[in-house]
């Protein structure tokens, strides 16, 4: 059996510098991708269906790249590295092109490149943590993860801010502050990928696990076979974790789609049709106040571990679900733009639990030879309720909620208080419980 070695901080900070870029990425989609659609002529019921990319991709390509790395072994560049550079790469080339989007349909097309190579490249990375820190230390290496989570997308979310009052004007149909955003984001993806697999060695598989990699080599069908074994073997703690997950990805997409818009309302009294210029105003404030909270995840990331270690993952994630909740009641009724600081900090420490805590719900129930590929299955248990989301939630908006995208924010609310008493149900192992 390889035994893992005990790493430095340092060394565990650097094995995740490379998630930094691609929550720079994902930060770009949450606070920009949208305000584009917006300038490109978006109806707010078209929205969700432009927002498929991402749960599409992520159900798709997630699992499949998890399967595929377990049975991957190269002395020279790994078993998950291979992905983090071929996702980076994708990541970096979408990410360069797509402020020049010039209609709908090619930005939402980009959307589907970027989305793709955002996943090929953090699928492994979950499993990377998994493979190489030993139960002790996982904890401290998930939560780096929602630390780089935190950073990256703060700093995504202030270029929103920042660059509108360096980069003025429009470039063809967008505003020029979009491309140095994106092109900044190009170069992150990249750049932080290529550091960590500098830094960082990989653990080799054991004799026993190459032996079976000989005996059941990778093929095309391989990763669809081990997908769907590792589904009907699934511990019963991630069936629970589902339900929850059902809930709370629903809720964030709610969030994210509508906040521009629910902030341009609330504060501005104004739409992306009526008044372009108070809602390039609203993006650019809302872009601070997501950035804000992300700020708050990088600051309470490492607060959390302790918390876990004393009082256990689950009601850890269940507190932090009931603040982001009230955060997100709170959102959608604040006239002062200042105080929607204070409203969206709750959703600042429920995403730093969000992005780490379930993990360690789960990681000691799952085969650790098999970690790639539940990986991939935790990763579809968040994306089908997002495509769920972008099929259903256009209709209910329309119907529902008066195209209101604050009424769309109070509803993401009440879905992540039923995800918090969700998460009451779960019955975790013992080393994290």
């Amino acid at each position: 059996m390889t035994r893992k070695v005990k790493l430095s901080f340092t060394q565990i900070l650097n094995m995740n510098v490379g998630f930094f870029g691609i929550q720079y990425s994902f930060g770009l989609q949450q606070s920009a991708v949208n305000p584009i659609y917006d300038f490109l002529g978006a109806s707010p019921h078209e929205i969700p269906l432009l927002n498929l990319a991402g749960p599409m991709t992520g159900l798709i390509v997630q699992p499949i790249i998890g399967a595929m790395s377990d049975k991957t072994w190269s002395p020279k560049w790994g078993r998950r590295k291979p992905y983090f550079l071929v996702g980076a790469l994708l990541c970096s080339l979408a990410l360069f092109i797509y402020p020049f989007s010039s209609s709908l349909w090619m930005a939402a097309g980009l959307l589907w490149i970027l989305d793709a190579g955002n996943n090929t490249a953090m699928e492994p990375y979950r499993a990377f943590i998994a493979d190489t820190l030993d139960e002790e230390q996982q904890p401290l290496g998930f939560q780096m993860q929602s630390f780089f989570t935190g950073l990256g997308q703060t700093l995504a979310n202030l270029s929103l801010f920042i660059f509108p009052m360096i980069f003025v004007g429009m470039t063809g149909k967008l505003p020029t502050w979009v491309f140095a955003s994106f092109f900044l984001g190009a170069v992150m993806s990249i750049g932080t990928i290529w550091w960590s697999m500098r830094k960082t060695e990989e653990v080799p598989p054991t004799e026993e696990e190459i032996e079976k990699m000989k005996a059941e080599p990778l093929n095309v069908l391989s990763p669809f076979k081990d997908i769907i074994s590792a589904i009907g073997g699934m511990p019963k703690v991630m069936w629970q974790l589902a339900a929850v997950y059902l809930f709370q990805w629903y809720a964030l997409f709610c969030y994210w789609q509508n906040s521009s818009k629910s902030v341009a309302l609330s504060v501005w009294g104004a739409t992306p049709a009526d008044n372009p210029e108070a809602y390039g105003e609203a993006v650019s404030w809302t872009g601070l106040v997501n950035g804000w909270y992300n700020i708050v995840t990088f600051l309470t990331a490492f607060l959390l571990v302790r918390f876990a270690k004393k009082h256990g993952a689950k009601m850890v994630h269940f507190a932090c679900l009931l603040l982001a909740a009230a955060g997100f009641l709170a959102f959608p009724h604040i006239a002062n733009k200042t105080m929607l600081f204070v409203a969206i900090t709750g959703f600042g420490i429920g995403w730093a639990s969000m992005m780490g805590i379930p993990y360690l719900m789960v990681v000691n129930d799952i085969p650790k030879e098999r970690y790639g590929v539940y990986m991939g299955v935790i990763n579809m248990m968040i994306v089908i309720p997002m495509i769920f989301q972008n099929l259903s939630f256009g209709y209910i908006l329309k119907n529902y909620l008066g195209n209101d995208p604050r009424q769309a924010i109070t509803f993401a609310g009440v879905l992540l208080i039923i995800s918090a008493l969700l998460t009451l149900r779960i019955r975790t192992s013992k080393a994290q419980g």
